[in-house]
């Protein structure tokens, strides 16, 4: 069983039992629970649901496991031809860690 649920602007596949990479959340704490009510699609064991756009009475349990850490560093570089111009940055986007407790749908 699994479902398609949307965080920000992405779309994530959350099993059971499984750690997902989240948009950070303000103010959380570890073993606080959040709850993804706009699940875009849900796969049962003999049927798929499939929202226009979310399902209806369908929503994902998870449990936060770290409350903020940091992705992979991305190197920016802008470099101009000929006029001696470069500009070289990082950026490390924040993430929450959760795991997925139950779907409920």
């Amino acid at each position: 069983m699994y479902a398609i649920i949307k965080d920000g602007n992405r779309q994530v596949k959350a099993e059971v039992d499984r750690r997902l990479r989240i948009d950070y959340r303000n103010g959380v704490k570890p073993g606080d629970a959040i709850e993804f009510t706009e699940v875009l699609t849900i796969s049962r064991e003999d049927a798929i649901a499939i929202g226009q756009p979310t399902v209806e009475g369908a929503k994902v349990v998870a449990e936060v496991i770290t409350p903020e850490f940091k992705g992979p560093k991305l190197v920016v570089a802008k470099f101009r031809r000929r006029k001696n111009s470069k500009r070289k940055t990082g950026h490390r986007q924040v993430y929450t860690l959760v795991r997925v407790k139950e779907i409920v749908g």
